[in-house]
């Protein structure tokens, strides 16, 4: 179904049956809401709300104006118009970032949150890395090209989406998990490069109300990796 929050369109839809005590479900990056769909056949009792976020799936692609912030308002724009009186939400990655905002504004309406290998972390930069940016920033002050810095997610992005991009990549969390009160569940692959293993841990100390679950031999899509180990932990933290 599509939902319009200012002008621009939200892919929604729900699996397993439509509830108003749902759980949410937010990808990352550069996927959309069918990498979920493995998960949610193996948790059929649950009620799943699944939204594609823009640029990706059937919502709108052109959002170049949007932050991190847009994207919380649109999910508690989009909980108010389907009634949703509760939810419990999980996060991958980029989700986790809406994930740990929302949970922390909205603590009435969160009844549980769960982050696997989520961003928002300001992650450790190195000698190598710290000197990639900093050739970066010389290159763009000397207006040479700089087109060729960055990730591959990073150099398929529009300019105007590059913006957004940067943006959200570079919005800390920290003060907003320090914040969350409702009982989260971390689920971190421990061989996960993308946001390290660290970051899960950080996170486990600064929200007051957490724990920590680590995968063995999986990576960045721990959910994907350990499908089957996943399913049991996340169904063992909602039956609690």
């Amino acid at each position: 179904m599509i939902y319009l929050y200012n002008g621009k369109k939200v892919y929604y839809r729900f699996a397993n049956g439509q509830s108003h005590f749902p759980i949410i479900l937010l990808h990352g990056w550069g996927c959309d809401g069918t990498i979920f769909d493995s998960i949610i056949k193996l948790l059929p009792r649950k009620s799943f709300l699944i939204v594609d976020l823009s640029p990706f799936g059937k919502s709108d692609k052109n959002i170049e104006d949007w932050n991190i912030f847009t994207y919380v308002g649109m999910l508690m724009s989009l909980c108010e118009h389907l009634h949703i009186e509760k939810c419990d939400i999980l996060g991958h990655s980029f989700g986790g970032r809406i994930a740990i905002i929302f949970s922390a504004v909205k603590r009435s309406l969160v009844h549980s949150c769960i982050l696997v290998d989520s961003a928002g972390m300001k992650p450790r930069r190195n000698l190598k890395i710290r000197l990639k940016i900093l050739k970066y920033k010389i290159n763009r002050k000397l207006g040479k090209n700089v087109e060729n810095f960055g990730s591959s997610d990073y150099k398929s992005l529009s300019p105007g989406m590059k913006k957004t991009f940067n943006s959200i990549v570079n919005t800390y969390l920290e003060d907003y998990a320090k914040i969350m009160a409702v009982k989260t569940l971390i689920v971190w692959g421990d061989k996960d490069e993308d946001t390290p293993l660290y970051m899960a841990k950080r996170l486990n100390k600064l929200i007051k109300n957490s724990s920590l679950r680590v995968i063995s031999d999986a990576g960045h899509f721990s959910f994907l990796d350990r499908p089957l180990e996943f399913a049991r932990i996340v169904n063992e933290f909602w039956e609690v």
